[in-house]
C-alpha cells in the first residue's frame, strides 16, 4: 500500500496494483489508510530499533570474547 500526493488537490492511493482517488473515498476508508500509514511508520521504527539492538549485542559479544581469552575454561 502506498499513497502519494503530487499537490494539495491530488491524493492517490495505490493498493494491490490499483489506483484510487483517496479524497473521493468515504471518511472510513480514509481513516483506514491513515491507520495503515501509522502502522507502516511504527514497523519501520521498530525494525530500526531491532537493527540497533543487534549491532549492540554483536559489540557486546566481541567484548566478551576478548575478555574470556584471558580466563581458563572449566572444560
Amino acid at each position: 500500500m502506498s499513497s502519494s500526493t503530487s499537490n494539495e488537490r491530488e491524493a492517490i492511493l495505490t493498493f494491490e496494483d490499483k489506483k484510487y482517488d483517496l479524497k473521493s473515498m468515504p471518511k472510513e476508508v480514509q481513516e483506514l489508510v491513515k491507520g495503515m500509514q501509522v502502522a507502516d511508520a511504527q514497523l519501520r521504527m521498530h525494525e530500526d530499533t531491532l537493527k540497533v539492538l543487534a549491532v549492540g549485542r554483536q559489540h557486546l559479544a566481541i567484548q566478551l570474547k576478548a575478555k574470556l581469552e584471558t580466563i581458563n575454561p572449566i572444560n
